[in-house]
């Protein structure tokens, strides 16, 4: 856990892989996840220090894997930023309801993609000792 981890969480594997590529060009580490329970392991595995989230999931949609990790004290910080084809007014106050930090409709703008992510990097480095007391705090609840 000593660089920051974006999470790329969406159903197609073309998307997974232009945002996974697009941010490794920036250096930043990728995970991803192409359902709502692989996400929720990711996030429980990894903490990233970012997640992006399609809505439109198999099994479970990104609106309620969202007000899963805004319920948990250990993830609540982690920027969820929704990356969906919905660009409607009604889906965006959704996302926000459900916990979203910010709202990126596709097809996306490269550029956009990064600035956005990189912006909620800056802070992840203050987030650090609190996610990682969370774990502390997990593990000793476990052993």
């Amino acid at each position: 856990m000593n660089e920051p981890t974006v999470l790329v969480v969406d159903d197609s594997p073309t998307v997974r892989k232009i945002v996974q590529m697009t941010l490794q060009r920036e250096h930043i580490r990728v995970i991803t996840a192409g359902d709502g329970l692989s996400a929720l392991a990711s996030v429980a595995d990894e903490i990233p220090a970012v997640i992006l989230l399609d809505i439109q999931l198999p099994r479970m949609d990104g609106y309620y894997i969202c007000q899963i990790i805004r319920k948990n004290l250990q993830f609540r910080q982690i920027p969820i930023i929704m990356l969906s084809g919905k660009d409607g007014l009604f889906d965006k106050m959704r996302g926000r309801l459900a916990g979203s930090t910010e709202y990126l409709t596709k097809p996306f703008d490269s550029e956009e993609l990064v600035q956005t992510v990189k912006k909620h990097l800056v802070n992840w480095q203050e987030r650090m000792p609190l996610q990682h007391e969370a774990v502390r705090h997990r593990l000793r609840r476990r052993g």
